[in-house]
């Protein structure tokens, strides 16, 4: 299952973190699946808090009598954002039937103006890092891209619920629709519409389409995956949709192999057409390659947006949103082939120090990052997890305080050569076609590798 975090555990009452409306749900759930007729003998002893997404909070809870359970709940500020929890529970339920290998769900509701579901334990490793490194998991790992494609090609046959999440809809313009909700110009994604409108591939009938299949949201052990969690974004589409979000570089979390970081696109494939799916060529999950890498740029963007507009404050979305410059590379790889222009490297200087003392800000951030890091390999009882984020979030601003006067000053001359005041401007001129050409690509990718040597240094090498 996800990956734990920070226990919750109250000693006069562990279920009261849940709310009594899911502790109430918990405890019928458990005492139904004992075939135990009150469900107040059931006890709630342990509730741990689980690693979630930007859309719900995950508890590990503990039950006596009856096996441990976990429970789901919607964030705040998430509402129509994603596939409702009631509507989730319809679909790994209708998943399971069609053979998806997903956890079962016991219980589901509203605890007000949130859904949960609860669900039945999985054990297994869902930590992309630790799939693709455990030792424990390399006979997992052998097969585990032809086998996500076979499964795939089942989530594919699961039918589509009426939900309007489900309706035909046209994936470029819903994804510029999001793009101009959010208001946050970014010419590189204009760039990768432009190619994607030109390369459209042949249009296949609608699925099911899970939209977030990949390491992190799939459970694996020794004998391989063993459940497809996180439905909160299926919708209905093109099923190499989800072919190609596996393949995109985001989720290959540091390998070299494309196929979700785990095997060969062959392989995927392989396993996609033995389950029953129709694969497609290397244009079409190129495409869809690209459309994914793009969608999760936006993403990236989104979800800063939650923090930024106080619905969730999170040093996790807000360090998200900087990996939107991952995606543009990504995406301008993509479309382009790869470059070999070096950013300016952030080096070893203290910046500069303005009218104050040493250290300068650089240095102090330096200092913070030194004392997250230890913090986080000493185990102080806190977020490992939240601290590793931290500690990135504070050595990008020391690279950002170290780089920001050269940065300016080359942003500053690029505009000026494309004729334009600023990056809204630009990407307006690359969607109306004043601009483009070989000239508007360079000049893209290197203000995309200025970001990068700030958030993510050596990214364009290849770095994971």
């Amino acid at each position: 299952m996800p990956e734990a975090t920070v226990a919750t555990v109250a000693d006069d009452d562990p279920g009261r973190d849940l709310g009594p409306v899911v502790a109430r749900a918990v405890r019928r759930a458990v005492a139904a699946r004992a075939g135990a007729d009150d469900p107040d003998g059931v006890r709630i002893v342990s509730v741990r808090r689980l690693s979630g997404g930007a859309s719900r909070l995950s508890w590990m809870v503990g039950t006596d009598p009856g096996p441990a359970v976990v429970v789901q709940r919607e964030r705040g500020g998430s509402a129509g954002a994603n596939l409702p929890m009631e509507e989730q529970a319809g679909l790994l339920r209708a998943a399971h039937a069609a053979g998806v290998p997903v956890p079962e769900v016991l219980a589901s509701g509203r605890d007000g103006e949130a859904g949960f579901v609860v669900l039945s334990v999985v054990e297994g490793e869902s930590v992309p890092r630790r799939v693709l490194r455990s030792d424990e998991l390399a006979p997992a790992r052998e097969g585990l891209a032809r086998r996500a494609g076979e499964v795939l090609a089942r989530v594919h046959r699961v039918a589509r619920p009426g939900h309007r999440s489900f309706r035909p809809v046209d994936p470029l313009e819903q994804m510029r629709a999001l793009a101009d909700g959010l208001g946050e110009p970014h010419p590189a994604f204009e760039i990768g519409w432009r190619w994607l409108a030109e390369h459209r591939p042949s249009p296949r009938p609608d699925v099911l389409v899970h939209g977030d299949f990949r390491l992190g949201n799939l459970i694996v052990d020794r004998r391989g995956l063993v459940a497809v969690l996180d439905w909160e974004l299926a919708h209905g589409g093109s099923p190499v949709e989800d072919l190609g979000w596996f393949c995109c570089r985001a989720w290959r979390f540091g390998s070299p192999q494309r196929a979700g970081g785990v095997g060969t696109v062959e392989e995927l494939l392989e396993g996609y057409e033995q389950g029953g799916g129709d694969p497609p060529d290397e244009d079409e999950l190129r495409w869809w390659e690209a459309y994914g890498t793009l969608r999760w740029g936006l993403i990236c963007v989104l979800q800063a947006s939650v923090h930024l507009g106080g619905h969730h404050r999170s040093v996790e979305l807000a360090a998200i949103g900087r990996r939107a410059a991952e995606c543009e590379e990504d995406l301008l790889q993509l479309v382009d082939g790869p470059s070999d222009e070096e950013p300016p490297e952030a080096g070893a200087g203290p910046g500069p120090a303005g009218p104050h003392d040493r250290p300068t800000a650089a240095e102090l951030l330096d200092a913070v990052g030194e004392h997250l890091d230890a913090t986080r390999r000493a185990g102080e009882g806190a977020d490992a997890f939240g601290l590793r984020v931290a500690g990135n979030v504070v050595a990008t601003v020391a690279r950002e305080a170290r780089l920001a006067p050269e940065l300016d000053r080359r942003r500053a001359a690029r505009l000026a050569a494309l004729g334009v005041a600023d990056e809204a401007e630009l990407a307006a001129a690359v969607r109306d076609g004043t601009l483009s050409g070989p000239h508007l690509h360079r000049a893209v990718r290197q203000m995309v590798r200025d970001k990068l040597a700030v958030s993510r240094p050596g990214y364009w090498h290849g770095d994971g």
